[in-house]
């Protein structure tokens, strides 16, 4: 398992993480297989949101079936985010100072590692949540920050007034959902749907200001739109190069997905959604897989897009 240190930070982070939110109807036992294979796996990140399985039910789930000593905890690395409720997006201060509170307590932690703000509220006030980071930082409650699904322009914003560094955005991506990938490979090709940005450039500016990328669905055709992988039907040659690829390098396609997203030098992680302790061994294998350019390259056209 590739670790490094994410920018900003002093964390030593894997770079295959393992989401928690389709955990709230496993037993204790199931959870506890599923982190420890992620754990044998070598992965030390465990991704979490106050509304995953309704609110706080993922972390509860978690916080009472997996047990850390003190060493244990600082071995390892948990996020969660905070901001969406029902029916709408909440950034204000008081919103986020209550939701750390209770996701500490369900997660049965002193402390978050990293606290993200989920989807962007149009109607952020930049200083409220410059309080709330205070706050939280100086009560030692949560040690780094960042965003999810931001451009740079709100990330700016908020940079205004947040003294403490911006030093993740968590986005979707896999390789038939690259936007942020595929509009820079494309640039200036008048006509072409691919060379649309539709981010305001979040990869060279994450790259450029050292914010570290969290793809989130690493295996999804689109948002939600179930798996590419074993999908002949609609990317049959996607799957033949996976596959071609993987028996290469002696992994699963499941492990080529993930190293198609880990080989950009970016140092993107990849975020895990799922609940089976075989699909987190299979992705773990792809986490150091030195795809070479042209492997790399096949897959993009395979799955779809152009090379103008």
């Amino acid at each position: 398992m590739k670790t490094f240190t994410p920018p900003q930070t002093t964390l030593t982070a894997s770079n295959v993480i393992l989401g928690l939110m389709r955990i709230s109807e496993l037993d204790d036992e199931e959870i506890r297989t599923l982190v420890g294979t992620a754990r044998d796996a070598g992965i030390n990140f465990f991704d979490h949101a106050d509304v995953y399985g309704g609110a706080h039910g993922c972390e509860r789930r978690f916080g009472e079936a997996v047990t850390f000593t003190p060493v244990d905890r600082e071995s390892v690395i948990i996020q969660s985010k905070v901001g969406i409720r029902n029916g709408f997006f909440d950034f204000s201060r008081e919103h986020i100072l209550r939701t750390v509170d209770e996701s500490l307590e369900a997660l049965n932690t002193e402390y978050l590692d990293i606290l993200l703000l989920h989807r962007p509220d149009t109607l952020v006030e930049p200083d409220e949540v410059a309080a709330a980071f205070d706050t939280l930082q100086n009560a030692g409650k949560v040690r780094n920050f960042g965003v999810s699904n931001q451009p740079p322009g709100q990330i700016e914003l908020l940079k205004r007034s947040v003294t403490q560094p911006l030093a993740f955005n968590q986005v979707q991506l896999s390789i038939t959902h690259a936007p942020l990938i595929a509009a820079g490979i494309a640039a200036n090709m008048a006509g072409l749907d691919q060379s649309i940005d539709r981010d305001n450039g979040i990869l060279d500016y994450s790259r450029l200001h050292d914010i570290t990328l969290q793809a989130w669905s690493p295996f999804q055709k689109g948002f939600f739109d179930g798996v590419f992988l074993g999908d002949r039907e609609n990317f049959g040659p996607l799957n033949d190069a996976l596959d071609e690829i993987a028996a290469a390098h002696g992994v699963t396609p499941t492990g080529i997905a993930v190293a198609w997203i880990t080989r950009h030098p970016a140092n993107i992680q990849v975020v895990l959604g799922t609940t089976k302790p075989e699909r987190v061994k299979d992705s773990a294998a792809g986490s150091e897989i030195p795809l070479s350019r042209e492997e790399w390259y096949r897959l993009f056209t395979a799955a779809g897009h152009i090379l103008p």
